[in-house]
């Protein structure tokens, strides 16, 4: 903790707005801390679970949860009646892209409209939900300061971009910086010393704006580069070059240089999302942010790429798409997980149907995809072998790919799983 925050009091309870793959995480952090957290989620059905002492979340177990639903120290509510005794409130809201890939904060602002009308004087409000540079100032500060109030004197607000990544448990919300900025120097110390409860370092910056750049940073660094990496798969693929060996060969080289490695798509809330947030902003200062634009288009083309791939390997087999026995391995964005958001494996599931493909799936992670009614098969020498084409689209670390390899007549690899995992490349297997 920094010293000049020493001085600020210790919050006893907080709220946490929203309990999703953020919230829910972060809620237990600060629980598991000895803070009081009240819980908010417009879910019934994820507060049922919760209040049960279950989760819905893989990163966090039920019997994690239950010790602290059970104690008290976590307390999940739907009603934002609950943070009127809070001392701090987190908004941990989804802000999606709408139909026009343009910014959607409608759900964040109704929820800052609802912690407006309940939070109590001196309370402190952090907003961790992505978004754009701008956001803090200029959408949240108006609701909070609505009925009279002034920011700095009767509540503090700050934001701190989460820094969540589903199925790592080598950086978590314990080891992993935190980056804080507020509306005033002082909403900064109290957010400072806000995390500095759950995390090893918080590092404070000038103002909110330059907190929420630095989110998009994070994460248009990454677009940028797996389009450069996806656009040079396309090349090498036509060059009859494998983009593999070559990752592989100029990793060897021990500075200047940092691998990254083609895909079907991007996935996750933050890094298919994040440019074209940054993109819209830009455009309100007369600025086009062609290159990080262009990256974002790369990419959203990928699994279009990916089911052309799948075409050309059942072409080869002399099989036409339509009609052909298609079973794609994976469902969630990335391994083992079962988180869905904006996942490839989605869309080249949708492309594939609308071609007239038979379409299966198998992901023991994801047992059910309600809205294409479809249940995951069985993974078994008799589901793959009666495939036309089994297709790696997630590299879930339970799926046995000596038996895919052995059992299927044809795979599409889209991961360089099976010869990175098995050291080999056999004759049925094609690589993205």
């Amino acid at each position: 903790m920094r010293e000049d925050s020493a001085h600020l009091p210790d919050a006893k309870s907080i709220g946490v707005v929203g309990l999703g793959f953020v919230g829910l995480p972060l809620a237990r952090a600060f629980a598991e801390a000895g803070i009081s957290v009240v819980g908010v989620d417009t879910d019934r059905n994820r507060i049922a679970t919760l209040n049960r002492g279950q989760s819905y979340i893989e990163d966090v177990p039920a019997a994690s949860l239950q010790p602290l639903v059970t104690a008290g120290k976590l307390h999940p509510t739907d009603t934002y009646e609950a943070l009127q005794e809070v001392e701090a409130t987190i908004i941990c809201l989804p802000t999606p892209l709408n139909e026009y890939r343009e910014p959607d904060l409608s759900i964040a602002m109704a929820g800052a409209e609802a912690v407006a009308r309940n939070s109590r004087p001196g309370a402190l409000i952090v907003l961790e939900s992505t978004t754009y540079p701008g956001t803090t100032r200029e959408v949240l500060l108006p609701i909070f300061e609505r009925s009279g109030r002034r920011v700095g004197r009767d509540f503090y607000l700050a934001y701190s971009p989460e820094r969540v990544d589903p199925g790592n448990h080598t950086y978590t919300i314990e080891n992993t910086p935190r980056v804080v900025g507020g509306i005033t120097a002082e909403c900064a110390l109290r957010a400072e010393k806000l995390y500095s409860e759950v995390t090893v370092e918080v590092y404070k910056v000038s103002d909110p704006e330059s907190a929420e750049l630095a989110k998009l940073l994070e994460n248009v660094f990454r677009g940028v580069n797996i389009a450069l990496i996806n656009e040079l798969a396309i090349l090498c693929n036509r060059m009859g070059v494998d983009v593999w060996e070559v990752i592989e060969a100029a990793k060897t080289k021990p500075f200047g240089f940092m691998p990254f490695y083609p895909g079907p798509g991007m996935g996750g809330h933050c890094i298919p999302v994040d440019p074209f947030y940054l993109s819209w902003r830009a455009r309100a200062f007369d600025t086009n942010t062609e290159f990080i634009e262009l990256a974002g288009r790369v990419n959203v083309e990928m699994p279009y790429y990916a089911f052309s791939r799948i075409t050309a390997a059942l072409n080869s087999h002399k099989k036409p798409l339509n009609g052909s026995q298609v079973l794609p391995l994976g469902m969630s964005y990335k391994p083992n997980v079962s988180d869905l958001r904006e996942s490839p494996s989605l869309k080249i599931l949708e492309l594939l149907r609308s071609s007239g493909a038979e379409v299966t799936y198998y992901d023991p992670h994801v047992p059910r995809l309600t809205d294409y009614k479809l249940n995951s098969v069985e993974m078994n020498e008799e589901e793959l072998s009666r495939a036309d084409c089994v297709v790696i689209a997630t590299d879930h670390d339970a799926v046995d790919l000596r038996l895919v390899v052995g059992s299927a007549s044809k795979v599409v690899d889209l991961r360089n799983a099976v010869r990175r995992r098995l050291g080999e490349l056999p004759a049925n297997v094609e690589v993205l």
